[in-house]
């Protein structure tokens, strides 16, 4: 993988899960807003893709790649992040996978599995970053879910493990206000991502029409009747990572649509 030969002013960040979906949508977002940005993904060939999707626009990034449940893997995305600009300000961490199955289903090589990647590798990437976000009094976003409020059946392990980042966040938060680092999350509702198709799949025919019928019809349950683009999650990161949002912290912010906001039997309309 091929280092960016820019030279980079500004702020920098670091997006973990950022080579697909959400994440992808926030590192987009945040290397237009102006943001060098390490692309970090499971895989080399979705983390080069979106780098050059980032180039291509006219931004700067580069990349790392490595499962993100193992500690190597947070230490050699943040030296990559110091190596090729001198500093890290923002830590967003969007890695994450569901997996289907109630408490008595879910084999707990699975629970251990979503734990891992979910809270796990939010923790490692937190304590690999922050030592060097302190000097620039910089943030964390972490990527939960509306799930970890209210959750649909057969979900348990991904549930608790939003829960879990919640909790995280809020215990950062206070322990990093004395250093200045703001920590927030953010509850997306549906958004559309390969994660998101991927279950559509497995909960329809498995057509393409049948995808796009089943994110149509999950998308009802929205207040605004549709799902979210990565990129709307990509703007409200930046907003956070922003100066506008200085005295934010230790909040969930939700980008749900309404989807929370609307109770599950809305009544009959009236002429």
């Amino acid at each position: 993988m091929e280092g960016s030969e820019r030279v980079h002013e500004g702020k920098v960040a670091l997006v973990t899960g950022g080579s697909q979906g959400i994440g992808r949508g926030v590192a987009l977002t945040m290397a237009r807003r102006g943001a060098a940005v390490v692309v970090h993904g499971l895989t080399e060939d979705y983390v080069d893709e979106t780098v050059e999707l980032i180039r291509d626009a006219g931004g700067t990034a580069t990349g790392s790649f490595g499962a993100i449940d193992e500690e190597q893997t947070s230490t050699d995305a943040v030296t990559r992040a110091i190596e090729e600009y001198g500093r890290l300000d923002h830590l967003v961490t969007a890695a994450g996978i569901q997996r289907y199955g109630d408490a008595v289903d879910t084999p707990i090589s699975t629970w251990d599995e979503v734990f891992g990647v979910n809270v796990r590798g939010v923790f490692l990437a937190a304590r690999a970053a922050l030592p060097h976000i302190r000097p620039h009094r910089g943030t964390v976003t972490l990527i939960s879910s509306v799930q970890a409020t209210a959750t649909q059946n057969n979900v348990v392990a991904y549930t608790a493990s939003k829960g879990a980042l919640n909790a995280m966040c809020r215990a950062m938060a206070v322990d990093e206000a004395a250093h200045g680092v703001r920590v927030n999350s953010i509850a997306p509702g549906s958004v559309d991502t390969p994660m998101l198709r991927a279950s559509a799949a497995q909960w329809s025919d498995g057509t393409v029409e049948g995808v796009e019928q089943t994110i149509a019809n999950w998308g009802t349950a929205h207040a605004l009747g549709r799902v979210a683009r990565p990129d709307e999650i990509g703007e409200a990161v930046s907003f956070l990572a922003s100066d506008a949002a200085g005295f934010i912290t230790g909040s969930e912010l939700r980008v749900d649509g309404g989807l929370l906001a609307r109770l599950a039997a809305p009544l009959s309309s009236r002429d």
